[in-house]
């Protein structure tokens, strides 16, 4: 049977915890959509890899108290390789299609991205927040779908500029241009790796000084050949490539 799965961030469970207590959105969903009973059993995770069997206690208009039952074991593993992906911000919504399907690959963290050729400009403040807001809540979903006890870290937007001088190695940029093919990157690389920090570009591609400062950083340009993709197609197959190695897609 399919799990009846909510998330609670840790902060909501009692601190002997023998009791969770849902939000407002977890709670129309469970009253509302799925419309649930008093006494059934459902299931909770926090969002940093932690699993609850629970029943529920008792339902109001803006939250829903559970018992807990027992700690289970995730629906689903997460990932042996811890895999951030910076991602340059793109138009409409193909950032959401990138966040959803980035956590179902099983990536760990992603980097919102600020470039030169990005045609996406935020504001800051009450903009970024709003943004923050959304992208947060739809690798939650994402997490809370496929199985995933951890929901992804999504940071706020970095400029390209600052984060090429400050992530640690090994560091992937990925291009259309100018790179070596990822066979020949993996050669210099260790066979196994627990992390790898990986940066995909916007729709206009890179200029020639972020491919030069990245270089300069130590980064590996990494080049896939063939086809052009669009970036947010590059971004789910650079995850792909990246978990069939080093993670636990086979």
């Amino acid at each position: 049977m399919t799990r009846r799965r909510f998330y609670a961030h840790p902060n909501c469970f009692t601190s002997d915890e023998n009791s969770v207590t849902l939000g407002d959105e977890e709670t129309r969903h469970l009253r509302d959509v799925l419309r649930l009973k008093t006494g059934d059993e459902v299931f909770v995770f926090n969002g940093a890899g932690r699993e609850f069997k629970c029943k529920i206690a008792n339902i109001a208009r803006d939250s829903v108290q559970l018992s807990i039952m027992a700690e289970v074991a995730p629906a689903r593993p997460e990932s042996p390789l811890s895999l951030t992906m910076a991602v340059a911000l793109l138009k409409g919504e193909k950032f959401d299609l990138v966040l959803q399907k980035l956590t179902e690959l099983g990536v760990t963290r992603v980097q919102p991205l600020i470039t030169t050729l990005a045609d996406v400009r935020l504001k800051e403040g009450a903009d970024v927040d709003r943004k923050l807001t959304r992208w947060r809540r739809i690798v939650m979903e994402a997490a809370k779908q496929c199985g995933r006890a951890v929901v992804p870290e999504v940071t706020a937007p970095k400029d390209i500029c600052d984060l090429v001088e400050s992530e640690e190695h090994p560091a992937l940029m990925f291009s259309e241009r100018d790179g070596q093919s990822l066979p020949e990157i993996l050669r210099d690389l260790p066979s196994e790796l627990s992390s790898v920090f990986a940066l995909v570009g916007s729709e206009g591609g890179w200029t020639n000084d972020e491919l030069a400062q990245a270089r300069q950083a130590g980064w590996k340009i990494v080049t896939l050949g063939g086809r052009i993709l669009r970036a947010e197609t590059a971004a789910i197959a650079v995850a792909t490539l990246l978990q069939h190695r080093f993670g636990d897609l086979r």
